[in-house]
């Protein structure tokens, strides 16, 4: 039996780029491998189910997962983690000096169901005890019209989602104050350009997101591996081989921000970074699998339910690949 062809479609990060390079082989698969920003994977996954093997986002797959009408099983190689206090902005003419002071506002988001969204919403619940119904939320595209959630979501009455105008962009109604507040991954362009009265929530959001892992230890998953639920059943060694893949690809990119003789990395200090990291967050700084990541998936899980996009009752092993539960050791 040959081997056998799959898509495989990510972003460009250093620890799929041995994957994507031929340097680390997945067994049994001759690799076909696209690149590409996650919002496009995304909706392409979700909408059409075009890949073998996708970059998906960690929310939609909780969603989709209760409701059934995933077309991917969960690998638990977590290819994005992202610390999110760096991603609330605000109007500074408003009086927001502290995440309890959102209450009442009116945010903008691009997706509501976006992962890192929900993390925001939990961190503002369990953090200052804000209930995602008691900030009024808009929803589209942060710099270009016409955003929607690429999977369908109902919200309870009590809630306050609309969808921003045809016309209308998030960045844009913060600049104009339209908008109180922005909580979004990327950095809104109206705070690029330096235009009046608009802010980040944590100016020094390194020092709130390291208190936040000491306080909590939670270093919030944004994305995971997913791999078609049909080839799946057709090749059950298949999402084995993805996560054995992936995480000796992972393991060559730590490699190189430890090689500080020639450095790897373009960043002077690099040494020094990765020592202080792992002084906070332990040896390994971006660790896959359930078991060793399951407080941080039970914390999006219970986000989820807390913000009316699912209900209670998933676990972590209701979401991946049963053969990725459990890994043998030599």
């Amino acid at each position: 039996m040959g081997k056998i062809q799959i898509t495989v479609a990510t972003n460009d990060y250093d620890r799929t780029r041995a994957i994507k390079d031929d340097v680390v082989e997945v067994d049994g698969c001759d690799v076909t491998y696209l690149s590409m920003q996650p919002e496009e994977i995304f909706f392409r996954a979700v909408r059409y189910a075009e890949f073998d093997v996708t970059e998906m986002s960690f929310s939609t797959h909780i969603l989709q997962t209760q409701r059934g009408d995933s077309e991917y099983l969960g690998i638990p190689v977590f290819l994005s983690r992202v610390f999110r206090h760096s991603g609330f902005y605000i109007r500074t003419d408003r009086g927001i000096e502290s995440g309890a002071d959102l209450k009442g506002k009116t945010v903008g988001v691009p997706e509501y169901q976006m992962t890192a969204a929900v993390w925001q919403r939990g961190l503002l619940k369990d953090e200052y005890g804000i209930d995602p119904w008691e900030i009024s939320w808009r929803t589209g595209g942060l710099e270009q019209s016409g955003r929607e959630e690429r999977t369908p979501i109902n919200l309870p009455d009590h809630y306050d989602l609309k969808r921003i105008g045809p016309d209308q962009t998030l960045s844009a109604m913060l600049e104009a104050g339209e908008l109180d507040a922005i909580i979004s991954p990327p950095m809104p362009s109206c705070l690029q350009r330096g235009v009046p009265n608009v802010g980040r929530l944590w100016p020094d959001y390194r020092q709130a997101e390291q208190d936040y892992y000491r306080r909590t230890g939670l270093f919030p998953i944004m994305h995971i591996l997913g791999v078609k639920k049909s080839l799946a059943v057709e090749y059950p060694w298949l999402p084995a081989n993805l996560y054995k893949a992936f995480g000796k690809a992972k393991n060559l990119a730590v490699r190189d921000l430890e090689a500080i003789g020639a450095l790897k990395v373009s960043l002077p200090w690099i040494g020094t970074e990765l020592a202080e990291t792992r002084e906070l967050m332990g040896s390994d700084i971006w660790s896959y699998g359930v078991s060793e990541n399951r407080k941080d998936i039970e914390a999006l899980i219970r986000y989820s339910a807390e913000q009316s996009l699912t209900e209670p009752g998933l676990t972590p092993e209701d979401l991946f690949a049963e053969t990725t539960l459990q890994t043998s050791r030599t």
